[in-house]
Parts: C-alpha cells; sequence; structure tokens
C-alpha cells in the first residue's frame, strides 16, 4: 500500500521553542510601521503551530504528515477605512510589506462608521493561566503503534468486516495578539486526539460507525483498546437497521448530536443574524424560548477545556457569561462591529462562544430511554436542512427505535423535522451524560414530538 507523506515546515521561527520575545517583537514592528503608514489604528495577531497526524488502515500506515506552521494577519484602519493583509512569511521585510499593503488597501475601501478596535477599556488587564499546554512527546513510531493497535482491537471483533482506518494526532500552537489600544496578550494551547472509524455487517446490511476521543493533556485520552472497542460495538449495534412508519413521536438526542441543537441557538442570538434581522430568535431578549429548568451559560476559563480562552479575537477579556437563565434570553453573542451596529456594547465573543455549558438535569442517559414509551434515538445526523431565518428545520437521521423504555432495534433512511423555536420550548429533559469533546458541554437531549417521516 502506498503510503502518503507529507512534511509541512514553512516558519522561519523554531516552535517549539516558541519565544514570545520574538513575537512581540514582531507585533512592535507591525504597530509601529502602521504608525508611521499614518494608519488611525492597528491590530495584528500571530500565530505558530507543529505537529503530527498518522492514519493507519487495514494495519498499513495510510498517511504520515508532520507539519510546523506560521501566519500573520494585519489589519489596518484609516479612520473608518479598513485594510487587511495575512503573510506567512515574519521576516523584517516581509512584515514591513504586509503592512504597506494593507495601508494601500484600507485607501480604496468604502467607509464603514461601525468598523475599529474594541473599546481600549474592555482590553484584558490579565491573561490568566488556563493550563491550556501540555505537549505530547509522542514521535511518529508511537502514533504508528497507536493506532495500529487501536484499529486492531477494533477489528479483531468478531462481526467487523472492514475498517475505515485509526488515527492519532498531536497538536501544539501559540498565538499573539495586539493592537494599538496598548493591548498584547499571548498564550500556549494543545489538541490531542485518537480516533477510529469501522464497518460491520456484509452485502446490503454494512454499516460503518466510529469513536475518538480528544483532549488537550495526552493523559486524559480514552485509551486505543477503549476507542478501538466502543466503535465496533457501535457499528455493530447498527447492523439490520430498518425503516419505521412516519408519525410524531418523542426524539432523543445523544449528547454528541444535541451539540449541534444548541449550535443553532448560537447561530441564532449572533449578532451577524441580529443586525441583518435573519434570525428566528430576533428581539427575543428578555423571552421564554426554552423551558423553565433550562439554564446556559459560556464559561471561558474553565481549566483545561477545548473552548477555553482569556480574551477574544479583539483582545476582549472573556467572562462567565448567563445566556439563559430559568427559560429566559438573557443576552447576545456580539463581537465590537455587531454590537455598534446593534447600539450595545460587545460580549467578548469575536471568534465565537468559549465552553457553552448547558446545564444537565438529575436524570442518566439510560433513566432518558425508560422513560419513552414509543420514540427515537438520534445517533447520527446527515445534511443541512436548518433555516436561522425562520427555523425550520430537517435532517436525515439515522439510530434506534424505542418501545416500552428500552431500545429495540437499529433505524435509517429516516427524516426528522419541526421549527427549531417549537423544538427548544419542547426540550423536556437534558441527561447528565456531559460530552465535553468540544466548545459545547450538553448531556443528551429529549425533545418531547417531533414529526419523524419514515416508510
Amino acid at each position: 500500500m502506498a503510503v502518503l507523506v507529507k512534511i509541512l515546515m514553512k516558519n522561519l521561527i523554531q516552535v517549539s521553542d516558541w519565544d514570545m520575545n520574538g513575537l512581540a517583537k514582531i507585533a512592535e514592528q507591525v504597530l509601529s510601521e502602521a504608525k508611521i503608514q499614518q494608519a488611525s489604528s492597528c491590530e495584528v495577531g500571530i500565530a505558530l503551530s507543529e505537529g503530527l497526524s498518522v492514519s493507519v488502515r487495514l494495519g498499513e500506515v495510510e498517511t504520515l504528515e508532520h507539519y510546523r506552521d506560521q501566519s500573520l494577519a494585519i489589519t489596518i484602519y484609516k479612520g473608518k477605512r479598513k485594510g487587511s493583509a495575512n503573510s506567512s512569511d515574519l521576516s523584517y521585510d516581509a512584515v514591513r510589506e504586509s503592512v504597506r499593503a494593507a495601508c494601500s488597501i484600507a485607501e480604496y475601501t468604502d467607509e464603514d462608521v461601525y468598523s475599529g478596535l474594541a473599546d481600549a477599556e474592555l482590553m484584558a488587564a490579565t491573561v490568566p493561566d488556563l493550563d491550556l499546554y501540555h505537549p505530547w512527546s509522542i514521535a511518529a513510531e508511537q502514533a504508528i503503534e497507536l493506532a495500529t493497535r487501536c484499529e486492531s482491537i477494533a477489528r479483531d471483533t468478531a462481526g467487523i468486516e472492514n475498517s475505515e482506518g485509526a488515527t492519532v494526532t498531536r497538536y501544539g500552537g501559540c498565538a499573539l495578539y495586539a493592537n494599538s489600544n496598548r493591548f498584547m496578550g499571548a498564550y500556549a494551547g494543545s489538541r490531542h486526539s485518537i480516533s477510529c472509524s469501522v464497518i460491520a455487517g456484509k452485502g446490503d446490511s454494512m454499516q460503518r460507525d466510529y469513536w475518538y476521543s480528544v483532549a488537550r493533556k495526552p493523559e486524559a485520552l480514552e485509551t486505543a483498546e477503549q476507542i478501538g472497542s466502543k466503535a465496533a460495538q457501535r457499528a455493530l449495534r447498527r447492523v439490520g437497521a430498518r425503516k419505521i412508519k412516519t408519525g410524531k413521536v418523542p426524539v432523543i438526542f445523544s449528547a454528541e448530536m444535541a451539540r449541534s441543537l444548541f449550535g443553532h441557538f448560537i447561530s441564532a442570538i449572533s449578532g451577524s443574524s441580529l443586525y441583518r434581522k435573519a434570525s428566528f430568535l430576533l428581539d427575543k431578549k428578555g423571552s421564554r424560548i426554552f423551558p423553565e429548568y433550562i439554564s446556559i451559560s459560556e464559561q471561558p476559563h474553565i481549566l483545561q477545556a477545548l473552548g477555553s480562552a482569556p480574551y477574544d479575537n479583539e483582545g476582549v477579556a472573556t467572562r462567565y457569561h448567563q445566556l439563559v437563565e430559568n427559560g429566559v434570553l438573557q443576552d447576545y453573542v456580539l463581537d465590537s462591529y455587531a454590537a455598534r451596529k446593534l447600539g450595545t456594547v460587545t460580549t467578548g465573543n469575536a471568534g465565537g462562544v468559549h465552553n457553552l455549558v448547558i446545564e444537565p438535569g438529575k436524570q442518566t442517559f439510560d433513566e432518558l430511554i425508560r422513560s419513552i414509551k414509543k420514540g427515537l434515538l438520534v445517533t447520527e445526523m446527515m445534511g443541512h436542512g436548518v433555516n436561522i431565518v425562520t427555523g425550520d428545520y430537517s435532517r436525515g437521521v439515522s439510530g434506534f427505535w424505542i418501545e416500552n423504555g428500552e431500545v429495540q432495534f437499529p433505524v435509517e433512511e429516516i427524516t426528522i423535522a419541526a421549527n427549531l423555536k417549537d423544538m427548544l420550548l419542547s426540550i423536556t429533559a437534558v441527561a447528565n451524560d456531559v460530552d465535553i469533546r468540544g466548545n459545547i458541554r450538553t448531556g443528551s437531549v429529549l425533545v418531547e414530538n417531533m414529526m419523524v417521516a419514515g416508510s
């Protein structure tokens, strides 16, 4: 089998050294050069990263990629005119030319009265240590062995007929942001993962499923054996999937699927959707949009969490942010530009939310299943039939049919449909099986009634 090997090493600075003083000098050069070019304000972001990714399929190495990269992003403001430039070259001359290019672009752009840096008084006064950087010294040979072992555990399970492979990745990076409001901040982070995907069954009854683990600390990852075993069991339980009759039934979204529901909610309360008047939650601040027992907050300072950050993409200090309390929408998700257009102030969300936490209930996942007389458990979704403007929701799904509080059989080729506004209000439970493998932390979610279209 041919092995694809990629080695990407563009940077002039050794990423492993992460010389923050060196990055600070580059940022200072950008700000100084912008002043010489008569820019009224400027912001700069510098990022360095390095990592390793190994994929193994059917016991053989399929891809091996080492990468090391760097980037420079500059935004110049001349009054209310804006120009931007990017570069992967951090040399003195390249930085100077990038600033000049951004300034030149700003001369030709239209004025936008809402553009500009975030207000100086909102800048993060300190950069708290959130314990985000935990390097993994795993070598390529060790990563190959780990991926091979993970896939072997899955493939050796009775009933597994084929494999889409196992992948091991390690990543480390650091980022610096500075602007002419005299803010400069930098921090490092890491992200590591192991995943496996296999196929069970034969002929027309073949089914694929997967499992993965991701964390900032390598020690926090599930073992290769656990991941391979879960991937195999998940694929096996889907063999023999059937269609079901069309009707309205309760629907449980497994924890990893429930994240998407709250992702749609965030899109609907984000600044760009609001000032464009393109949201089904327009003007709903202060209104009940969830049941009373639902509370949702942004918690950006959770130690080692995947979504944690000390400041947003504009240098604004991140903070605990209550978005929903007792079902009532308390606030929106705004950057400075959107806030100005809406006549308010940024919520520190340039670049998105940081650790969205949906408070779980006391029910376990199994108790959620036992509460269903007849309904659907969704474990996979396909397609993108979601309209944030109207709230119309339609997705292809697969999962399991539930009767009398027990999972009966796997199902496929099903479409679920409703309106997001009704769905959010119809959430009857959030289980305590919280999935922390991402920026949205939620347990499995039970929605009271949805249209399920089958045969």
